[in-house]
């Protein structure tokens, strides 16, 4: 018997086989029961059991039958999407009521894994030291910074519950960021999948959440961080004797509302973090100062108070709340709500002088999802998902694009100290994405040998997009740049309002579309002793919604030409694939399997690729325009894999697996000239890439202790390494790529290994990070004879890096069924400076070629030219100190 893999299933599946201990005979009719639950099951003539559709968790499952002593195996673990085996050898007994009791074995047999697949369950997250679910997915093997087995990082689905919840316009992340705390199972698929998933080339991640317990339980804690550092002349402005820079507050409640058959579960946490890059308020945003000529010409205002201001901080409000109802266990419907509120800020180095003058990225997201999950028989159940997703994003420095705190563009100056020394970032996004899903799938279990699976899925967009680059009421008006002396010695501009211009100018990107998607597959899997076979196949469809211009070389009709010249809008017309995925695993013994898989994989490029500058207009200068392309095709892999799972011993495990990927149809940037000679981008498929690699895997448990090692090898490479390169370069007048790249993720070695040891009262768990180099592309100063050879991008690798976490707790016990918990956590214990990225020049991060013409042009009575080129952002965050103190009850 074999797991089920259903279309962003929820549940996982035991199954296995009963005999007698002495004669080894099957055994007809043995009772299988779950306890504490409403599952069970009775064996088969072959003494085969499965029980389908449980919840991801730690059981005790015992079997029983008249003349026999009952065994239970306690601790089985069921993992998302995948079956635990059991194996029962009932002893003869003439005494009722005798029972045996075992513990699971850790380390499960994996007979029909066909592809690379990694479960952590919730207590093996509690026990990582991470902060979010996206360092938990970058620990696996095959994964390199979020990127996926070589492939950009928009080849990545990602859900909840089995629902799909990807940035659909960006393409790049997860519009919903649950806490680890809410999660029950996580499953991370790195390599082929079934039929059932889709909207993914590289990867998926299935994060299941926790539903409400039996009894109230809950936790509440107060976690202050702070970051203590031997290198605060990188690191300006950090205090040593600061505990609380860092604010974490965490709260869980969950319990019965009507007994087991209705059960809440709620989970809320609040961040506020300063993080570790500041920048100094020297100027305001209404400060001019011009560095041109001699000192003794130089004209500034540096009106700011000199305070230390974050630069890469953030606020993150995150929420979520489920209603779960199980009646009798063959029926259960859940509704869920979760919230994210975000502000982030990023550091630029050159506002590090006046940063109130940086815009900032911010994000809500709201969720409803509703689950019907319904088992009509033994063989038999059926799933229905229901989900509203409503995704804002903004940037900007002012939510009002006519915000009176604008200011006049002239006070963003930069010439001769390269720093800002007033003015503010001008672009202003809001963009509002909503997704609307209907998902249904069946799970058949024909007969022992056949379990069916079929499935369909409808998915409508909305995205309702607002993009304008601030601009002033008075442009073009004599008085614009009329320049005022105040009385009080200093310089203003007063003719300046802000305004934003409609979607007829190329200062502004605004519309509304709704693309729909359609997709359905079946899938069987073939389960026999030593084999077993999965072959589905997938069918996408895709409608924009949109039109498209027929005459490239005059999109908008801005020039007047014969009505041969001029375009026309027709519809754009739908597209549809048909993808087939094949998977085998071969048991070569009890404590080894060997899978190969295959599929076709096809993936619509970014939403914003089709859509971007909706109104067709080409600016007058050349290389300025990116215009999106509604006509575009899905993204196509090739996948091929094969691998070898290994029993070592009864606590250690391995796993090793090959692969190989093609990637087609790449979302690519072609170069179209207009009538009047305009040249300007348009997104198109033309790029190819390819990846091979190998992954090894080993889990060790030992009692309470536990180690993980995750080990990548990998070579990626392409035409290009993001959608726009081509573009860029033609725009830069560089020759054109004409052979395969490395990427900037083409990380050679990436390893990570983890050991702990965690009771219930304490623990403590320490991982290790070591990555080879990514590509950088060296750039030799102009005076450099290599400055005349065309190099390639990506052409040398940056330094290794490698760093130590650290984690662990104590409780302490208040009175019954009340614990205090201390916990602490440290990164990057050695206080490494691993680099994030280097100047071209050197190869270095916070070191550049400096030449004598450099320091005579640089111009600034409160900088040097080293103040320019030393930015902190090129390394990682410094050795970070949390501590915690919480109640669990």
């Amino acid at each position: 018997m074999t797991c089920s893999v259903l279309w962003g299933q929820t549940t996982g599946k035991i199954a296995g086989k009963v005999s007698d201990s002495e004669t080894g005979n099957p055994l007809v009719g043995v009772n299988i029961i779950i306890k504490n639950t409403y599952w069970g099951a009775a064996t088969d003539e072959n003494g085969l059991f499965y029980i389908m559709n449980i919840s991801p968790g730690n059981y005790d499952v015992s079997a029983s039958s008249i003349g026999y002593a009952m065994l239970t195996i306690q601790d089985v673990n069921v993992n998302v999407n995948a079956t635990t085996n059991l194996e029962f050898k009932l002893q003869s007994s003439v005494l009722q009521g005798e029972e045996v009791v075992v513990q699971a074995e850790r380390i499960s047999v994996k007979k029909d894994q066909t592809g690379s697949v990694r479960h952590v369950s919730s207590e093996q997250i509690s026990a990582l030291p991470v902060e979010n679910l996206s360092a938990v997915i970058n620990m696996q093997a095959g994964v390199v910074d979020g990127h996926f087995r070589g492939g950009r990082v928009t080849e990545v689905s990602y859900l909840i519950d089995g629902i799909q919840v990807d940035d659909s316009f960006g393409g790049q992340y997860s519009t919903v960021d649950l806490e680890a705390e809410a999660i029950q199972n996580l499953e991370v698929i790195t390599g082929t999948f079934n039929a059932e998933y889709g909207r993914a080339m590289s990867g998926v991640v299935n994060a299941v959440t926790k539903d409400g317990s039996k009894k109230v339980e809950g936790s509440a804690s107060v976690n202050y961080g702070n970051y203590y550092t031997g290198n605060t002349e990188i690191f300006e402005g950090l205090s040593l004797t600061e505990f609380n820079r860092n604010q974490d507050y965490k709260i869980l409640l969950s319990g019965p509302i009507i007994g087991e058959t209705l059960t809440f579960f709620t989970n809320f946490r609040y961040q506020n973090n300063n993080n570790h890059l500041n920048g100094i308020r020297r100027f305001n945003v209404d400060d001019y100062s011009l560095f041109i000529g001699d000192e003794n010409q130089w004209y500034t205002e540096a009106t700011g108070d000199s305070l230390y201001v974050p630069m890469n901080n953030s606020e993150n409000s995150s929420f979520m709340g489920k209603l779960t109802l199980n009646l009798k266990g063959n029926f259960r419907t859940s509704l869920m709500y979760s919230l994210n509120k975000d502000l982030w800020r990023g550091y630029n180095h050159q506002f590090r002088f006046n940063p109130d003058g940086m815009g900032a990225d911010h994000r809500q997201t709201d969720m409803f999802a509703f689950s019907l999950n319904h088992m009509l028989s033994p063989r038999f159940f059926y799933e229905l998902k229901l989900s509203n997703m409503k995704n804002y994003y903004g940037w900007y420095v002012f939510e009002d694009p006519t915000d009176s705190g604008y200011v006049h563009d002239t006070y963003l100056e930069n010439t001769g100290t390269s720093f800002f020394t007033g003015g503010q970032q001008k672009d202003h996004t809001q963009r509002t994405l909503t997704d609307q899903s209907v998902k249904f799938d069946i799970n058949w279990q024909m007969n022992n040998n056949h379990n069916i699976k079929t499935g369909v899925n409808y998915l409508l967009h909305t995205i309702d997009n607002k993009y304008s680059a601030i601009r002033n009421a008075w442009d073009g008006d004599p008085l614009e740049n009329t320049m005022v002396l105040n009385p009080d010695g200093t310089i203003s501009f007063p003719y300046y309002q802000a305004t934003t211009l409609p979607d007829s100018s190329v200062y502004s990107d605004i519309y509304k579309v709704s693309p729909l998607e359609f997709s359905a597959y079946i899938q069987d899997k073939m389960e026999f002793d030593e084999m077993v076979i999965n072959f589905g196949l997938r069918f996408d469809y895709f409608d924009p919604q949109s039109v498209y211009p027929s005459d490239l070389r005059n999109p908008a009709n801005q020039l007047l030409l014969p009505d041969s010249m001029m375009s026309l809008y027709p519809k754009t017309e739908t597209q549809s694939q048909i993808s087939p995925r094949l998977g085998l695993a071969y048991q070569l013994s009890n404590a080894a399997v060997l899978h190969f898989s295959y599929g076709h994989f096809f993936q619509m490029p970014p939403l914003y690729a089709l859509y971007q500058n909706h109104a067709f207009r080409i600016s007058p200068s050349d290389y300025e325009t990116t215009l999106g392309n509604s006509r575009l095709k899905a993204e196509k892999t090739v996948t091929y894999e094969i691998g070898l799972w290994q029993e070592v011993t009864k606590n250690i495990g391995i796993e090793v697996a090959l692969y190989y990927r093609d990637i087609y149809d790449l979302l690519s940037t072609r170069i179209v000239s207009t009538y009047n000679q305009i040249e300007y981008g348009l997104y198109t498929n033309k790029d190819y890439g390819n990846a091979r690699g190998l992954e090894v895997k080993v889990d060790i448990h030992y009692g309470a202790f536990f180690s993980n090692f995750n080990y990548t090898l990998q070579y990626t490479r392409g035409i290009a390494d993001n959608p726009t390169q081509t573009f860029t370069r033609a725009g830069d007048s560089m020759d054109p790529i004409t052979r395969l790249i490395p990427m900037p993720w083409d990380q050679r070695h990436t390893l990570n290994l983890s050991a702990g040891y965690n009771t219930s009262r304490y623990g403590a768990t320490l991982t290790a990070y070591y990555g080879s180099g990514s590509p950088y592309t060296f750039s030799p100063i102009q005076e450099s004879p290599l400055a005349r050879v065309n190099l390639y991008p990506n052409n040398d690798t940056q330094p290794a890096h490698y760093s130590i976490d650290l984690n662990g707790f104590y409780s302490i016990k208040l009175f019954k069924g009340v614990d205090t918990r201390i916990t602490f956590a440290v990164y990057n214990l050695l206080d490494r400076l691993n680099p994030v990225w280097v100047y071209g020049s050197t190869g270095q991060p916070y070191t550049d070629i400096i030449r004598q013409s450099d320091i005579e042009n640089h111009r600034s009575n409160f900088s040097t030219i080293y103040d320019v080129i030393q930015n902190p952002a090129m390394y990682s965050a410094p050795r970070y100190v949390k501590l915690g103190l919480g109640v669990v009850f």
